[in-house]
């Protein structure tokens, strides 16, 4: 008899609101849209690509189960003990959330790697949402990653299965989040936006929107516009080099977009005409926290906030240049990927530091000055 999956169907991400800010519409000159991702159940956008990758591994594992129990007797389905899963994952801090909370809506264990430099209030968090274990090792996420996959998983208990977490690249967390374009579009009436901004740590994101407006055959239509901030600009530097760039080491503030190297198919996507890049400073992402959480109180982290950054100062026309003429019909969708690293005391800091540039609120964001910042 086939076993039930009952707890597959389990809600490990939900379907976001898409609003209209009227404050960053005004700034930009047309209609901007936030994509409240903010919101998942884990506080990011990776509810989405994990939270898909995770289901994709227990139906396996079940449909395996069930596969080895057909094909034996019921005294040897009592001797045999199946192993436990248990997940594994290397991550900032988004990441780890996710896969702990998809792990635990399934009834399964999970434990997170986590770099040095992650912040304790973060390390709290995924501490709080039931992970299993959180260790720290590694100056970035891809030392993180390394021990986890070399020494953590090889020293798990003989009785288990345990199932390593790819952060952002794997075609399953690229379905997944293929799913916040999807609901976009259907929250347009089927409609395509002009532009849609999304940050880019490793690029998975990235990647499951561009997978589905192939799938849609948008990809000439829509414009999408990659944000980084410096000092966590891999996909940046990797364009103009020519060739995937590794960063010696993370420098900004924005640690959720702390990769070292962005995915070899974000690298090969973001060749496309459709697709620019934008790098900003920590200071302009800051001053985006504060004026999302003025004019639509919301708090957001730095990841989100170099996305508002470009509403002001004409930076989005700037980087869309002759492709895109910005009007009040353009319509402009900021994917708000996360929530996680903020707090009350991190927002008053970023507003203490940009109080001057805030009174003027339309100010230009800095960029830098040793290079160009978009292509």
């Amino acid at each position: 008899m086939a076993r039930k999956h009952t707890h597959i169907d389990a809600n490990l991400w939900i379907q976001t609101p898409l609003i209209e800010s009227r404050a960053l519409s005004e700034a930009a000159g047309c209609t901007v849209y936030l994509k409240l991702d903010n919101l998942q159940p884990s506080g990011s956008f990776k509810s989405r690509g994990i939270g898909n990758y995770i289901r994709r591994r227990v139906q396996e594992a079940e449909a395996e189960a069930e596969a080895e129990d057909e094909g034996n007797n019921d005294q040897r389905k009592d001797q045999r003990k199946r192993k436990r899963i248990h997940f594994y994952a290397a991550s900032g801090g988004n990441a780890g959330i996710a896969c702990v909370h998809a792990a635990r809506q399934l009834g399964y264990g999970a434990t997170v790697v986590v770099p040095t430099t992650a912040k304790a209030a973060m390390v709290a968090k995924i501490q709080a949402m039931g992970a299993s274990a959180v260790i720290q090792h590694g100056a970035n996420i891809m030392e993180a990653d390394r021990f986890l996959r070399e020494e953590v998983l090889a020293s798990k208990d003989a009785d288990e299965h345990g199932i390593y977490v790819p952060p952002f690249d794997h075609l399953d967390v690229w379905d997944g989040n293929a799913t916040v374009m999807q609901e976009i579009a259907s929250q347009l009436d089927d409609r395509p936006p002009d532009v849609v901004l999304c940050s880019v740590g490793g690029g998975g994101l990235l990647n499951g929107i561009m997978q589905e407006l192939d799938r849609r055959d948008w990809g000439n239509r829509v414009h999408v516009v990659a944000m980084e901030t410096d000092g966590a600009d891999s996909l940046n530097r990797s364009i103009r080099a020519g060739q995937l760039v590794t960063l010696d080491r993370i420098t900004s503030q924005a640690l959720s977009l702390g990769v070292s190297r962005v995915s070899a198919k974000t690298f090969q996507l973001a060749q496309r005409p459709n697709v620019k890049s934008l790098v900003l400073d920590d200071r302009a992402a800051k001053r985006g926290c504060c004026l999302l959480a003025m004019h639509e109180r919301l708090m957001v982290e730095l990841t989100v906030g170099v996305n508002v950054a470009a509403c002001y100062g004409g930076l989005l026309q700037s980087v869309l240049g002759a492709s895109c003429t910005v009007t009040p019909e353009t319509k402009v969708v900021i994917v708000v990927c996360g929530g996680n690293d903020v707090s009350i005391e991190l927002l008053h800091s970023w507003w203490l530091a940009c109080e001057d540039e805030l009174a003027l609120a339309l100010a230009p964001a800095p960029v830098r000055s040793e290079g160009p910042v978009c292509c």
